[in-house]
């Protein structure tokens, strides 16, 4: 009895024995370490520090560095633009599938995202400059990205013209001229301030800028019925649970994934062109009429570019009073060329239609053919004009060398963009940049190549312009849309 009972001391003791060993090999096995580091998280039984037990758990390995956090030095200036406009980022953020395929759309297309951001790059610093001034979010500065790809000549099928898309009525309500000599519009510096203006009417409407943003893509009548019908039916009123068009309902998403790629490029491999945080532009007046490819040499640029920053004239000549965009590096070089030009006497001049005078009595008062009056009027044979009707004729240049040819031999992009009097020919692009232009309905040429000659743009004639009327309505979804063979109807229409 004795020798058993000292078996089963022997026995237990010896189990003690081995569980001290087996604990202590744990505590030292490779890979392991008796304190968690950073890249581990252990639990064990100990007693936490408030008493409570915590169960054994798994050893929890943080494999892959944690992703790096933008964050911005509020205490120096901006690197570039784009430092600058993630610093006034202040819209709530938008987390859905469509932003994420909106994303997908614009990283797989590298090429397309930088040629577009590079064209923006002329137009940045001013848009940005007025968002700031105003107090407005700075991803706005984005949205002509969305609207036009940054391409001032932009002009849909629902008539929507310029970097914002506007319609003509909208354009009318806001102040935005539009007549045979300019289309302001495509003036970058006033139809920057016209949407502005629209785009703080429309927000202090709804008090929400994701409604504000569908209200500038679908009209606010019908964003403010879709909201309407929300609350009737016991549904939230917000942006994601309204039901509105597949084009609105890809349009702030396509902002916000913009906004992402810009506020981490690199999450994204993409790397954003530079853009200096500096102005880019200024504006000069024009101290007689000239026409834009002479000034567009006088500044030293190639016509193309002259014209992408005074893409709004309609003519290929620009009158006494108006203001002309030049880069801020080659203003002084401008205006004293444009001062010499003055002194060896103008080229062209307005003369004022008189009663009883036809087009064709005027074409050969000024030794020009009826055809090359068309022409540089943009008028054709259907134009019905009346006394007091300016017109654009030379004085003292041959007319054989008349601005619509040289805008022709220039190659320029600006006689594209008019379907007005005569048969012009509409800017579309489709989301690889592509143009997609095609005559304008409708229309016809007035005599040969007359329906390739327009002019640039007046982007100095700009003020801010203040609304005469309640927000109206507006403008084509961007440039993926317009392409579209189906017939659209014209937006934001009451």
């Amino acid at each position: 009895m004795a020798i058993r009972f000292a078996s089963l001391l022997f026995l237990v003791f010896l189990g003690i024995a081995s569980g001290a060993v087996v604990a202590s090999a744990d505590s030292t096995a490779p890979g392991l370490s008796p304190e968690p580091d950073a890249t581990s998280f252990v639990v064990s039984d100990e007693a936490a520090p408030d008493g409570l037990k915590m169960p054994r758990g798994p050893v929890l390995e943080l494999t892959d560095p944690p992703l790096r956090v933008l964050t911005l030095d509020l205490t120096r200036d901006a690197n570039d633009i784009w430092d600058r406009i993630r610093r006034g980022f202040g819209m709530p953020d938008l987390d859905s599938e469509v932003v994420a395929e909106q994303q997908l759309f614009y990283i797989n297309r590298p090429g397309f995202l930088k040629k577009v951001f590079e064209r923006g790059g002329r137009y940045l610093y001013h848009i940005v400059d007025e968002l700031e001034r105003r107090g407005m979010p700075t991803e706005l500065a984005l949205l002509p990205m969305v609207e036009s790809s940054y391409n001032p000549m932009a002009y849909s099928r629902s008539h929507a013209s310029g970097l914002w898309q506007f319609i003509p009525s909208t354009g009318r309500n806001y102040n935005l001229t539009q007549d045979t000599w300019v289309d302001e519009r495509r003036d970058v510096i006033a139809s920057t301030a016209a949407a502005l203006d629209y785009l703080q009417t429309i927000y202090d409407m709804h008090g929400d800028w994701h409604l504000a943003l569908a209200s500038y893509n679908w009209g606010e009548g019908a964003v403010g019925r879709a909201i309407q019908r929300n609350l009737d039916e016991g549904l939230p009123a917000e942006y994601s649970h309204l039901r509105m068009p597949g084009e609105t309902r890809n349009y702030v998403p396509k902002l916000q994934a913009l906004k992402n790629i810009v506020a981490q490029p690199e999450l994204y491999r993409f790397e954003l062109p530079y853009v200096p945080n500096s102005p880019h532009f200024v504006t000069v007046d024009a101290p007689a009429t000239i026409e834009l490819a002479t000034a567009a040499r006088l500044a030293g640029m190639p016509l193309d570019e002259f014209l992408a920053l005074n893409p709004s004239h309609n003519r290929p000549a620009v009158t006494e009073g108006s203001a002309l965009v030049v880069p801020v590096d080659r203003a002084e070089q401008f205006q004293l060329r444009l001062a010499e030009h003055q002194r060896n006497g103008t080229q062209w001049r307005t003369y004022e239609l008189q009663r009883g005078e036809t087009l064709a009595s005027v074409a050969r008062a000024f030794g020009l053919s009826l055809n090359q009056l068309y022409q540089i009027n943009r008028l054709d044979a259907r134009s019905r004009v009346s006394a007091g009707y300016s017109l654009l004729v030379p004085d003292g240049v041959d007319p054989g060398n008349q601005p619509g040819d040289v805008l022709e031999e220039a190659g320029s992009p600006a006689h594209s963009i008019v379907p007005r009097l005569t048969g012009g020919k509409t800017v579309r692009m489709d989301a690889k940049g592509t143009d997609k232009s095609t005559a304008t309905k409708g229309t016809k040429p007035a005599a040969k190549n007359g329906a390739k000659r327009a002019a640039g743009k007046n982007a100095g004639t700009a003020t801010r312009k203040t609304p005469t009327a309640p927000a109206a309505k507006k403008m084509s979804g961007g440039p993926e849309k317009s392409t579209s063979g189906k017939k659209q109807p014209q937006k934001n229409q009451r």
